[in-house]
């Protein structure tokens, strides 16, 4: 894996945040706050590049959302002393499935969920003259576990760039409280669910053959590599499948 120097990506990060905004003729960031990893470390970074007034953290639980995502937002916000808004989406989404899709599976609702979460923050952001934040990180938007034009929709991705292991260095050098670098990553889209058993791979691995082959060159599997060719060969196959969710839509030239 690559080396990073933490303390000058921190303020490259906030640069380029800044940078961004101030050239799009913007001061205000509107975030979502799930109370994980990745999104707190982004509004830490906000928090860092525009002041902390001026970083508007939104989280919205669904029904079926642990009461300790909450909890850990809130205490993120505490920490980074951010703008805080809880938004209740219950109202807005189950009805569509009660009437429209009962039978929906947990990728459909989860689905739905993403792309709500994101018209609520565009939405605030258009009420109070702000940009949404990004919240994704290397790794998950490489392997496509993410919802296109869902949690993947906004106007910068500040930690885009780092794997989700580099995310977590990043948070420990921000101050970002213990218990959410602790916690086991998880979209919180039932009980008991977690990104890693989602994925089926851990992200140290995970990272590690993205690494590999996206910056490595390691292009087939080879004997002594750190992990095995089922892993090898189940991350590449998550990078190829996903391609086409990284890239804008298509569209034919036009005549003349």
């Amino acid at each position: 894996m690559r080396y990073i120097a933490i303390g000058k990506e921190t303020n490259r990060i906030v640069d380029f945040i800044r940078q961004y905004y101030n050239g799009a003729g913007f001061g205000k960031a509107v975030i979502g706050l799930s109370g994980g990893l990745d999104s707190s470390v982004s509004a830490a970074l906000a928090a860092l590049a525009l002041g902390p007034n001026n970083v508007l953290g939104i989280t919205m639980p669904y029904f079926q959302s642990s009461p300790q995502s909450l909890a850990d937002a809130e205490e993120l916000v505490a920490a980074f002393r951010i703008k805080h808004k809880v938004i209740h989406i219950d109202a807005f989404t189950q009805p569509y499935f009660d009437a429209h899709a009962p039978d929906a599976n947990a990728l459909r609702i989860g689905n739905w969920l993403a792309r709500m979460r994101m018209c609520v923050l565009f939405d605030q952001a258009a009420a109070c003259q702000a940009l949404v934040l990004g919240t994704g990180n290397r790794s998950e938007l490489l392997i496509g576990y993410f919802t296109q034009f869902g949690d993947a929709a906004c106007a910068i991705e500040p930690i885009g760039h780092l794997y989700k292991t580099e995310v977590q260095r990043l948070a420990e050098h921000l101050g970002v409280p213990q218990s959410i670098i602790d916690k086991v990553p998880s979209a919180d889209l039932w009980e008991g669910q977690t990104d890693e058993d989602e994925i089926g791979l851990g992200y140290p691995i995970i990272d590690r053959v993205l690494y590999d082959i996206c910056e490595g060159g390691v292009d087939s599997y080879q004997e002594g590599l750190p992990y095995t060719r089922e892993e090898y060969e189940s991350v590449k196959r998550m990078l190829n499948s996903s391609a086409f969710k990284r890239k804008l839509p298509p569209m034919l030239e036009p005549t003349c």
